[in-house]
């Protein structure tokens, strides 16, 4: 059905393929346009073909009785917490504090809802500027990494700029001076990934291939998440050179699943000494070939911490945007989706695109080992609460008198990398790989009962 549906839109497209024949001069003058009609009908059917195969389902399935974390909120049934929980996470709670819990939790599935749609939705797009030195009028089929880091690095800017409490109010007319510079620095930030080769979009697909170029990658390679990483560590440097608003930000990103304390505090020390706002981008492989069911609890407990702002990984050659977790599924938004460009710079331009109302999920045994951990500190107090929270999670669970303990996500290392002869982390011994069970079915989606958009 779906290779019937692609081959019919396919014939109506080559159907308005029809150009005039009467002279070699004109068949000269049209060669151009055939050959740009030609590469936009190709992008278009392959956006499409696209579409049909990973197109968006409208509705998810998600428990009633099992707590959703989402970047560090979390949204249940409004009812008494149980001492006894064992739910994946909830040792975490007792670093926050019980105000922030009780907001997130008397919000509900509801609250749930309004937080993941106001994440910002970054995918495939077609017909914009072709990239330098290629053909790619698209990324469809080759730039999923890229749109991911895009998503992570987007959320870090929603965090330091309208902060982790703004909801998107697609239907709420400003009424308010702050309710307009929220609207403003709103779209403000999705220009920064506008899909044009410019400086003010210095997120741009178009500027992450031109550096990429200088390490050997082009369009229409895959990338990495740890390559990603340091693109926009690069990135980010440009950026601060033509706008003042990214002075107060920087990014470090780890070497060997080690984060080295005095490089990070040299980095987010200004000439002045004053802190500057940190994104953390830790790039780890939790695995071989597959991931190792060891480190599924050190995963999903990341996601109740406030400082996180996801997980770019994906299944193998699939990347995705992780977002959060329910029971042993990870919630994610996922970049393939293709859709039309969208001139960022035109005024009042639309932004339903730029939100997935949506959630999709995936089973923790079917995510690539590679992948890259963000977190986002806004303050010199809120970077060692993170290093004093996260190192006993990132430790596999029972296993801190163990051989194991040698094998924790990452790990925080006091002095500067420089002075350091760290050998890559090693994976875990081979006895306890792929344990994880494979026996899941292959949607994604979850089943319980729950529907919730």
């Amino acid at each position: 059905m779906n290779t019937q549906v692609v081959s019919r839109e396919r014939s109506i497209f080559l159907s308005k393929l029809s150009f005039p024949t009467s002279s070699s001069d004109s068949r000269l003058q049209d060669e151009g346009n055939n050959s740009d009609v030609e590469g936009k009908v190709k992008n278009r059917l392959l956006s499409m073909w696209n579409n049909v195969k990973y197109g968006m389902k409208l509705k998810t399935n998600f428990s009633k009785e099992s707590p959703v974390w989402l970047l560090g909120k979390c949204y249940r049934r409004i009812e008494s917490p149980s001492s006894d929980s064992t739910e994946l996470g909830t040792d975490v709670a007792a670093f926050q504090s019980q105000s922030e819990i009780a907001s997130s939790d008397d919000e509900g599935f509801e609250g749930f809802k309004k937080d993941f749609i106001s994440r910002l939705w970054l995918t495939y797009r077609r017909e914009f500027p072709i990239l330098n030195g290629s053909n790619y009028s698209s990324d469809c089929g080759w730039g999923c990494m890229l749109r991911s880091g895009q998503m992570l690095i987007a959320q870090a800017l929603v965090c330091h700029i309208l902060g982790r409490d703004w909801r998107w109010q697609p239907d709420h007319q400003p009424t308010t001076r702050e309710s307009f510079i929220e609207v403003v620095n709103h779209r403000k930030i999705i220009k920064w990934f506008g899909d044009k080769p410019s400086r003010n979009s210095p997120f741009s697909i178009h500027t992450l291939v031109a550096l990429g170029e200088a390490s050997g990658k082009k369009a229409g390679d895959w990338y990495g998440p740890g390559f990603v990483a340091h693109l926009f560590r690069q990135a980010f440097k440009r950026a601060s050179e033509d706008n003042y608003e990214f002075d107060s930000l920087t990014v470090c990103v780890a070497q060997d699943c080690a984060v080295y304390i005095k490089d990070v505090m040299e980095e987010c020390t200004d000439k002045n000494g004053k802190w500057k706002s940190l994104i953390l981008l830790i790039p780890v492989r939790l695995g071989a070939e597959k991931f190792n069911s060891i480190y599924a609890p050190c995963l999903t407990t990341l996601f109740s911490l406030k400082q996180c702002i996801g997980i770019i990984g994906g299944r193998p050659k699939h990347s995705l945007y992780f977002v959060g977790y329910q029971d042993d599924k990870l919630i994610h938004l996922d970049p393939h989706y293709c859709q039309e460009v969208v001139d960022v710079w035109a005024v009042d331009f639309p932004l339903t695109s730029f939100h997935c109302r949506s959630p999709r999920k995936i089973h923790l045994s079917k995510m690539d080992p590679s992948c890259c951990i963000g977190f986002y500190c806004p303050t010199k107090e809120s970077f060692f609460n993170l290093i004093e929270i996260v190192q006993p999670l990132v430790i596999p669970p029972g296993r801190t008198d163990s051989p194991g303990s040698e094998y924790p996500m990452f790990i925080f290392c006091d002095g500067y990398s420089r002075d350091a002869q760290l050998s890559p982390k090693k994976l875990p011994p081979s006895e306890l790989e792929y344990s994880m069970d494979s026996s899941t079915d292959g949607d994604d989606m979850g089943t319980e009962a729950f529907e919730i958009l």
